[in-house]
């Protein structure tokens, strides 16, 4: 096969990587907080409930941000049900998701559990806009972030959290274009009441970060259009417009769905024009960042059964993925293009974190275990924090029906504060290796620390209660740095840590 080739160059650089790109999302919705997270009686429970085989899981996935509560759930949210004595708290419906939500794991649970995680661990508060509206989400900041005096703050200190919350960054809503959405809007209707409660917070606290809802997908029939129309209404008072995207196979469509970052790196950009014809049109300098909020691969088709099926149990399973290689190799592609875009999309969160499509399985009583698409994250969050390397491949492709001709590379790389390099790279042929070849121009680099790979002989095998280390990355020999050259071979179908100093 001929050599695939980019050039490394410390003068072309992309931006410095958020340490939000590698948030996550935590929603009630099955059982991502009910014996994922939460399971008050199991052996490792600590004194709140929490899970600290889960907790040491989290922490080693490298998350920040963590999205909190939904997702549609949020539509439907009174958080006046989760503060307070746990007794006391009631029992609601969610439309949502077919469900009983018992909400015995509420928002003063949600920060300790953050606590737990570590510093790193940022909040990112959705407020509903689905059936409420500006006085609510007043309601929950005041009650969340001021310190005391005052009838909500106080309420809040006598409920057990003297301190407060302290939540810069929240979410107007949640994507409110979607029919699905409990209390769906237009995007005028939207645009007006998403400008009213951010001008209404902003009076309480000038700094706050705000993400205003974008498309729920690219193929939305209101695509653009709606960004549009909402950034006219919310320019100035939002910092953020999201995008949600999940990728699964259709029709066994596997090398287009090994594809699937060519539609999420199309996705990015043409938000990113329209936020940046919206500010042409309003004669403002100001740029528009992008909430990439919801990510995954999901196999969607598959879970909307699921959920018409049920009758409101509580935290029954679902969307319970297992993933495969092929999808580990998926994932880590749609890593690689959030990277490449790291000068635009300064916040990201994997949904979700724990059972529901995650990266983190658990059984209730039982053990938690790391699916395939773990260690993409895992990596990509320990080793790619730096500043973004312009890389344009010039690689061999293949046809693939959605997306036409296709690179069989997809690549970046990050530059660490320490000069060290990390080559993130996922090869999409499933049937050959890749031979990669790099210069690199300006660095200081003199060996490869380590070069890892997920693949495997057979592309379906996965991680299972079962079999929970049947997958993980493995070392690769071969791989040399001589002369101001990176030679490599890329193994079929996989995702690809390389490591340079």
């Amino acid at each position: 096969m001929r050599t695939a080739r980019f050039t490394l160059d410390p003068a072309f650089t992309v931006a410095e990587v958020n340490p939000r790109l590698f948030g996550s999302f935590v929603e009630h919705l099955g059982r991502c907080v009910y014996t994922g997270i939460h399971e008050p009686g199991h052996p490792t429970a600590d004194e709140a409930g929490l899970r600290q085989d889960v907790l040491d899981l989290v922490r080693e996935l490298g998350v920040t941000a963590i999205r909190y509560p939904g997702g549609n759930f949020v539509s439907g949210y009174k958080w006046e049900d989760s503060v307070g004595p746990v007794e006391d708290r009631p029992r609601r419906l969610d439309l949502a998701w077919r469900s009983t939500e018992t909400n015995r794991f509420g928002l003063s649970e949600y920060i300790a559990f953050l606590k737990k995680i570590g510093p790193q661990a940022e909040p990112m508060m959705a407020v509903n806009l689905g059936t409420r509206g500006v006085a609510e989400a007043l309601e929950l900041q005041e009650y969340a972030n001021h310190p005391a005096g005052t009838a909500l703050s106080d309420r809040r200190v006598e409920h057990g959290d003297k301190d407060p919350f302290g939540i810069k960054l929240w979410c107007l809503g949640n994507e409110m274009d979607g029919p699905w959405q409990t209390g769906h809007k237009t995007a005028e209707e939207y645009g007006r009441v998403a400008a009213e409660t951010a001008r209404a917070m902003r009076q309480i606290d000038p700094d706050l970060e705000l993400v205003a809802c974008g498309s729920s997908g690219q193929s939305m029939d209101t695509f653009a259009e709606w960004e549009a129309t909402v950034l006219k209404e919310t320019y100035d008072l939002v910092d953020h417009i999201s995008l949600h995207a999940y990728y699964e196979p259709h029709d066994g469509d596997v090398d287009s769905f090994l594809a699937s970052a060519v539609d999420m790196e199309s996705f990015i950009e043409n938000v990113v024009a329209t936020c940046d014809h919206v500010g042409a049109r309003l004669k403002s300098k100001k740029k528009i960042n992008l909430s990439f909020d919801e990510w995954n691969v999901w196999y969607m088709e598959r879970s909307q059964a699921e959920v018409a099926a049920l009758d409101w149990p509580e935290a029954p399973r679902l969307l319970e993925d297992n993933y495969s290689v092929t999808d580990a190799v998926v994932f880590g592609s749609l890593l690689i293009a959030l990277l490449r875009h790291a000068d635009r999309v300064t916040v990201a969160c994997l949904a979700q974190l724990v059972n529901v499509i995650a990266p983190i399985m658990t059984e209730p009583g039982g053990p938690a275990w790391r699916q395939t698409t773990f260690f993409p994250f895992a990596q990509a969050s320990k080793y790619g924090r730096g500043e973004v390397l312009d890389v344009r491949v010039d690689s061999p492709t293949y046809e693939t029906k959605k997306y036409g001709e296709t690179d069989l590379l997809h690549a970046t790389a990050v530059r660490a504060a320490d000069g060290t390099v990390t080559v993130f790279a996922v090869n999409r042929s499933r049937t050959d290796a890749l031979p990669l070849d790099v210069a690199l121009n300006g660095l200081d680099l003199s060996e490869v620390v380590e070069h890892s790979a997920l693949a495997d002989a057979d592309p379906e095998a996965r991680n299972t209660l079962a079999e929970p280390d049947r997958v993980a990355p493995h070392p690769v020999t071969g791989t040399a740095l001589r002369d101001g050259r990176l030679t490599a071979a890329l193994e079929p179908l996989s995702w690809n840590v390389i490591r340079l100093r």
